[in-house]
């Protein structure tokens, strides 16, 4: 193998130069990934070079995969490039880099585990693909995005949540040992591919970055495939790898193992007290008249406006899925957000909306039955009187279909 973790006293020139493109270029990647948001100026003039002359963001706003993060790629591409020919060129008389091969893999298993662990964890306690909202469940398929509706699909099932999260923090942990360290990067190159097709497919923004953790945990793999080459595909024994280790002390070593001991433990107990104090926010947090109500009348400056499907002012629901916010939903399907902070003891609520930043009550509230709603008030200057009627969710298919051990029929709606 060109890149390998065995000890060899003198390396190839194919396999130094390939060592030390590969070196650099992940080490640029990791430093510029944290550290890119500062050489803003001669990125966006590299930029302009390459012809990005239009308006954008250095954040993103939560994309991975924005301008600035495919000149910071091109940037990370052609210094890799660079410093490596002169490095080639400069360093050619030194045998190997054995130890420095080393620490490389370490920092790539470190850099590998912190993110398994965050994602991992991130869908076992359910941060990332939280269960469709209300509001979502009352959106029409053909309106959802690939992004939105791959985030539902995921979000969906609390069982398949889990288990993508048991892989990749599986993949995680078996990283921490180096006895076990290529099997981590086995699992993880799995689970990564398998994020990053889904990330092609669903044009969800982090490919550049999901492509990365896949290739490393790949790179890792292969420093330490010929065993799994010699079992798994020419079904030949294999021998044990003499392994380099730069530092032979025992105190250091018994060191290092305690100290991934607890850190392990530290950084499982922080993410499950997030989960546990993510699961009493949802509960406590439920809001006062959470539902989706139905608008039964809609009467505007006196007058009752019928439920026409063409009418953009009138109201079709109500949606309260998280405190002091709801959602509208249009007689023509497009929604809009609200402000909405009821008081049940004044029977008054504050609402608002988009553009607004009155905070105090506007509208007076009541029921006129155990499932039905008055809100009566002024907004946008005109006087409204509401009639809603509150739904049962039960009637919302993705909502009350559970799981089922027998099915006679595949439920397909």
């Amino acid at each position: 193998m060109l890149l390998t973790q065995e000890y060899e006293e003198e390396w190839s020139i194919g396999r130094k130069a390939i060592f030390k493109l590969v070196f650099t270029y992940f080490t640029l990647y990791i430093f510029l990934m944290f550290f890119s948001s500062f050489l803003e100026a001669p990125f966006r003039w590299f930029g302009n070079i390459l012809g990005f002359n239009y308006s954008y963001n250095v954040s993103g706003f939560g994309s991975g995969d924005n301008t600035y993060a495919y000149i910071t790629l091109f940037v990370n591409i052609v210094l890799a490039i660079f410093i490596s020919l002169i490095w080639i060129l400069l360093d050619r008389k030194r045998k190997s880099y054995n130890q420095l091969m080393y620490w490389f893999i370490v920092i790539l298993r470190i850099f590998l585990i912190f993110f398994m662990f965050t994602y991992g964890f991130v869908k076992i306690i359910q941060l990332q693909f939280p269960y469709p909202s209300l509001t979502r469940m009352m959106q029409p398929l053909g309106d959802f995005s690939p992004m939105g509706l791959a985030w539902t699909y995921l979000g969906y099932s609390k069982g398949f949540n889990l288990f993508m999260g048991i892989m990749e923090v599986s993949g995680g942990l078996l990283l921490i040992p180096r006895r076990t360290s290529t099997l981590g990067a086995f699992v993880t190159m799995g689970v990564m591919i398998h994020v990053a097709v889904m990330n092609f497919m669903f044009d969800i923004p982090v490919k550049i970055f999901s492509v990365h953790l896949a290739i490393i945990a790949l790179l890792i793999f292969l420093t330490d495939s010929k065993r799994f080459i010699n079992v798994f595909v020419k079904n030949k024994p294999t021998e044990a790898y003499d392994y380099y280790n730069p530092i032979k002390d025992k105190v250091y070593h018994n060191v290092i193992f305690w100290t991934k001991l607890v850190l392990t433990i530290v950084l499982i107990g922080l993410f499950l007290l997030r989960g546990w104090s993510n699961d009493r926010g949802k509960t406590s947090d439920k809001p006062f008249l959470h539902g989706i109500w139905e608008t039964t009348e809609f009467i505007k400056e006196g007058d009752t406006i019928p439920p026409l499907t063409t009418d953009k002012n009138r109201w079709r629901y109500l949606i309260i899925d998280r405190k002091d916010r709801a959602t509208v939903k249009m007689m023509d399907d497009k929604t809009y957000r609200y402000t909405f902070k009821p008081d049940s003891i004044s029977k008054k609520v504050a609402l608002y909306g988009p553009g607004e930043e009155e905070e105090t009550p506007n509208f007076t509230f009541d029921f006129l039955d155990d499932k039905t709603l008055k809100l009566k008030g002024e907004i946008y200057f005109n006087k409204h009187e509401i009639i809603l009627k509150r739904k049962n969710l039960d009637s919302v298919l993705l909502y009350s279909r559970r799981f089922n051990w027998i099915n006679e029929t595949p439920f397909n709606r």
